[in-house]
C-alpha cells in the first residue's frame, strides 16, 4: 500500500509521546510541505526536492529555517525506521549558511561537552568527595538533569537493576539507566557518607547543628566549583555539561527518537543537535587517528 507524505506526517504526528505543544510546533511547521506534497507517496520524494523546497525559504530566519530543516529531518527518519523508506533524503543536505548581511551568525558549536581528557581529569578530581563522584558518575553515565538527579529518594533508586524514575519538565516520567562502575561509586556513598533520618538520596548535614536535610543544588555546584577551581582543562564546565556529554557520546550508537526518549526531550529537535558533530569533536577525532597512526608507523622508522 502506497504511503503519502500527508499520512507519514499524519502518522508522525500522532505518535506516543508528543505533547500537544510539539504537535501544534511541528504541524505548523510540516503544513507547507505538506500543502505542495502531501499527495506524493515518500518513496518518490528525492532529495533534490527537498533540498529546493528548503532552499526557496528564503524568508525564514536562520534559526528557524535550521528548525524547519530538522523537523522534516526528523520526519524522514521516522519513514525510515517504519519501514516506509530505506535512507533519509534529508539526512545529507546541508544546513542553510548565515548571511552576516542579515545580521547572521552561526557557529558549529552546538553544545557544550566534556572531552575524554576532560573526563578522566574530573574523574580523578571527584573521587576525593564520595558523594560529588556519585553524583558526576550519574549525571554522565544517565544524562539526567541535576534538579532530577537531587530530587531522588533512596527507595527510588534501585541499585541492583541500575534505574530510577525522574519527573523531568511538563511532570513527564521516564527511567534513567546506569553502568556497573556507577553503581559501585553509589553504594560506597549510600554506605559511608549518605546520613539518615531522611528519604533523600542525597544528603547534607549542618556541622554544627547536625540537621539532615536534602542536597540542594546551591550547595552542590558550590562543591563542584570548589573542586574543579584549580584545574585550569575544567576551566567553566558546569554540571550540566554532563548531560550533554552523555548525548553525545550516545549519537550513532542508538537512535534519534531511543536518544530523545532517554534524554526526556519534547521537541525533537533539541536533540537532532547532537547529530551535528562539531568542529572541535572532529579535531579531536583526527589528533587520535594521527597519535595511533604516528605510533604505528615509527615501529618501521
Amino acid at each position: 500500500m502506497t504511503v503519502t507524505l500527508a499520512r507519514l506526517a499524519t502518522e508522525f504526528l500522532e505518535r506516543q509521546g508528543l505533547s500537544q505543544s510539539t504537535q501544534r510546533n511541528y504541524s505548523s511547521t510540516l503544513m507547507p510541505l505538506l500543502a505542495k506534497y502531501g499527495r506524493l507517496p515518500v518513496e518518490i520524494i528525492s532529495r533534490e526536492l527537498l533540498s529546493e523546497y528548503l532552499e526557496g525559504l528564503t524568508h525564514l530566519s536562520i534559526t528557524t529555517h535550521h528548525r524547519h530543516q530538522a523537523i522534516i529531518q526528523a520526519l524522514f527518519n521516522f519513514a525510515v525506521e517504519q519501514g516506509y523508506l530505506r535512507v533519509n533524503p534529508v539526512a545529507n543536505i546541508r544546513r542553510r549558511k548565515s548571511d552576516p548581511e542579515k545580521g547572521e551568525h552561526d557557529t558549529d558549536q552546538v553544545v557544550r561537552y566534556l572531552n575524554d581528557q576532560q573526563l578522566a581529569v574530573l574523574y580523578e578530581i571527584v573521587a576525593i568527595d564520595i558523594r560529588m563522584h556519585s553524583i558526576v558518575c550519574l549525571l554522565h553515565r544517565t544524562g539526567a538533569r541535576i534538579g532530577e538527579l537531587l530530587a531522588l529518594d533512596l527507595d527510588t533508586v534501585d541499585n541492583v537493576a541500575r534505574k530510577f524514575q525522574v519527573v523531568g519538565k511538563g511532570n513527564k516520567c521516564r527511567w534513567c539507566f546506569y553502568s556497573q562502575d556507577a553503581a559501585i561509586v553509589l553504594s560506597k556513598y549510600i554506605k559511608y557518607e549518605r546520613a539518615s533520618g531522611i528519604s533523600a538520596l542525597f544528603t547534607a548535614q549542618h556541622p554544627l547543628t547536625g540537621k539532615v536535610t536534602r542536597l540542594s543544588y546551591r550547595q552542590t555546584h558550590k562543591c563542584f566549583r570548589n573542586l574543579i577551581a584549580s584545574t585550569p582543562i575544567l576551566k567553566g564546565v558546569r554540571l550540566h555539561d554532563l548531560r550533554h556529554t552523555f548525548a553525545t557520546e550516545r549519537v550513532g550508537l542508538i537512535s534519534i527518537e531511543e536518544l530523545r526518549a532517554l534524554m526526556g526531550h519534547e521537541n525533537i529537535q533539541t536533540t537532532l543537535r547532537y547529530q551535528k558533530v562539531t568542529s572541535l569533536r572532529a579535531e579531536e577525532a583526527a589528533q587520535k587517528a594521527l597519535n595511533i597512526l604516528s605510533k604505528s608507523e615509527n615501529k618501521f622508522l
